[in-house]
């Protein structure tokens, strides 16, 4: 018998978006029309979100890989710009970063000025599949882009080279490309004064789960929660196909960064001290994950992932186009039983879609479901704030999307603590 009380609000949101076609997210990013799948290159600049993906130009399906690129003024509002960074006849444009050089280490900023940089893999053409690491750069807030002369930048002539996530390390001097041996299951690390010239630091890995290759690796420091000081580091890596996430899911490890080489902390229920490591999400359509750069708050980070999996993405029953992104997350560190954990938050912008609001007040539930009004808009995006109080129920929660024979239902197991 279950046994619970549930007090309800439901917000209408104003959706984002105005897209009417079947399928199409409201509020999440979707492009107009064609493939897309993992963000690439996100950075924010004079008051821009700039969110570049994987994008084929071509075709609903995977294929001739180019650079897309939309830009917000509040991570929820996106403008479609026109493609970015195009495939050329010797090289798909596979996942990268955008770092901006506001002291124009590379030289390729006009009379000196700062210039935004995008590292990313070049992925050769035809039988050879060599991937390697190039460079294209924008001095017009990423309007238009120039393929750097010099390509490619690091070339270690091997087929599963890929994904470069770029940063500026202060405490060095230095920028920091975070790229993966995707078969090798390693994160390799490397070093440039320019991002022209790159040297080898150190390598991370295999760790964690090993069963398929490694991808879009991201590296970065997190506040601790409620410590304005302390900081630690994460290291999150994309894994094609991941138990947690019954498909294509992440995983991320904590540690130290020292400029040189990442050291996870351990799992201190190991005696062989192997590294800790946690899922980044335990559904099926959060991969690839991205975070913006040059935030205007140091402090604060973001980041979303494609919204989707690897194991059914090209059988998404959508029209014209295929493939969304998630709600960005905000970002911080929890101390919980002597480890470091993740804490995702959707971000505060999402409370300006909110219209108006219906209170539904506590209600006593058993085993007969009590069935809420609908949505006053059919097809209006709604967001559900609800206070559950357990009782005797082993579990208890929300079924939406009821009809013609299926459901979605969120939950709560009483028993294990999750929500599902």
């Amino acid at each position: 018998m279950w046994r619970a009380v549930a007090s309800l609000c439901m917000l209408m949101v104003l959706a984002a978006s105005g897209h009417a076609e079947p399928w199409r997210p409201q509020v999440h990013f979707s492009p107009e029309r064609h493939w897309m799948n993992d963000p690439n290159g996100l950075i924010f600049l004079d008051g821009e979100y700039h969110l570049f993906y994987q994008y084929n130009p071509e075709g609903e399906l995977w294929g001739h890989m180019s650079w897309g690129h939309a830009v917000s003024s509040d991570l929820l509002h996106w403008h479609e710009l026109p493609l970015a960074i195009p495939e050329d006849d010797h090289y798909m444009i596979f996942s990268g970063s955008v770092v901006v050089d506001v002291a124009n280490t590379s030289g390729l900023g006009r009379d000196g000025a700062a210039v935004m940089v995008a590292v990313y893999t070049g992925a050769r053409q035809g039988g050879e599949g060599v991937q390697n690491q190039q460079l294209a750069f924008s001095s017009d807030q990423g309007r238009t882009w120039t393929k750097y002369v010099g390509n490619p930048v690091l070339d270690l002539g091997m087929k599963e080279f890929r994904d470069p996530k770029v940063f500026w390390y202060a405490p060095g001097h230095t920028w920091i490309m975070a790229a993966v041996f995707a078969v090798q299951h390693q994160v390799a690390l490397f070093a440039s004064p320019d991002l022209i010239h790159w040297r080898h630091l150190s390598d991370f890995g295999p760790a964690g789960a090993i069963d398929a290759a490694w991808e879009c690796p991201d590296l970065f420091p997190l506040p601790i929660e409620g410590d304005p000081v302390r900081s630690r580091w994460v290291l999150k890596v994309d894994v094609v196909r991941s138990q947690v996430a019954a498909g294509s899911g992440a995983q991320y490890f904590t540690g130290q960064f020292d400029g040189t080489r990442f050291v996870p902390d351990a799992d201190p229920a190991d005696p062989a001290r192997a590294p800790l490591v946690h899922a980044v999400d335990y559904g099926m359509d959060f991969y690839a994950s991205a975070s913006w750069g040059n935030l205007p708050d140091p402090r604060r980070h973001v980041w979303l992932a494609w919204l989707d999996n690897w194991g059914y993405a090209m059988k998404a029953p959508t029209t014209a186009w295929r493939g969304a992104m998630s709600l960005p997350r905000e970002l911080s560190l929890r101390q919980r039983g002597g480890t470091w954990q993740l804490v995702q938050q959707p971000v505060r912008e999402l409370h300006s879609l909110r219209t108006g609001h219906r209170h539904i007040g506590a209600h006593e539930l058993g085993t007969t479901p009590l069935e809420l009004p609908r949505a006053a808009q059919p097809g209006a995006a709604v967001e559900l704030i609800a206070d559950l109080e357990e009782g005797s129920a082993s579990e208890i929660g929300l079924r939406v999307h009821v009809g013609h024979g299926q459901q979605t239902t969120i939950g709560y197991n009483t028993a294990t603590g999750t929500l599902f």
